[in-house]
């Protein structure tokens, strides 16, 4: 039987790559090493795991770094998330709390912190997220850019019309002394 979870951990160290294979329930889970930020994110693209669990301090190329690569790609956020430090602090100066869309574990674990994790991590990987500020942002200026353009065409719109305004007053002016001295 083929293993229904692929769990790919990313840690330099292999005492806890071992920890996490020997925690996780038997049989379901097929476990996918990294032993580096480069190997990860290679691993994350091609295999494309169930679960990451992720070291924020990584050779090559830090666990930050692969942390901002995943965000970036829309497929790549919703794979649950595990970040795991030996101090929660390393990680908060990087990426202020609340951890919204994955999950925090702090280093050394034991198996029922593991799997309390790996469940948290999953729930927060289904949260719908808002737009990411740069698309908000992008979007902002867009309407902006569009509010600007608009204005000025109203502002034209609004001079030719006072213009018309000021040109039939000054018809309506001469028709009406031209009735009146019919009147006469």
């Amino acid at each position: 039987m083929a293993a229904s979870h692929k769990i790919l951990v990313i840690d330099d160290s292999r005492v806890i790559r071992m920890r996490v294979r020997d925690m996780l329930p038997q049989g379901n889970f097929e476990v996918i090493e990294a032993t580096d930020g480069v190997e990860g994110l290679d691993a994350i693209r091609s295999q494309k795991p169930n679960l990451i669990m992720l070291d924020f301090l990584l050779p090559r190329m830090s666990g930050w770094e692969v942390f901002q690569a995943i965000q970036a790609s829309p497929e790549l956020q919703k794979i649950p998330l595990v970040l795991m430090s030996g101090r929660r602090e390393e990680v908060t100066e990087k990426i202020p709390g609340p951890f919204d869309y994955f999950e925090f574990i702090q280093k050394p674990f034991e198996q029922k912190e593991l799997i309390e994790a790996i469940k948290a991590s999953m729930v927060k990987a289904r949260k719908v997220r808002p737009q990411t500020s740069a698309a908000k942002t992008a979007a902002a200026s867009a309407t902006t850019g569009e509010s600007a353009a608009e204005i000025a065409a109203l502002k034209k719109q609004v001079a030719s019309l006072q213009k018309e305004v000021a040109m039939l007053k000054n018809q309506t002016a001469k028709i009406l002394a031209f009735i009146k001295q019919k009147l006469k």
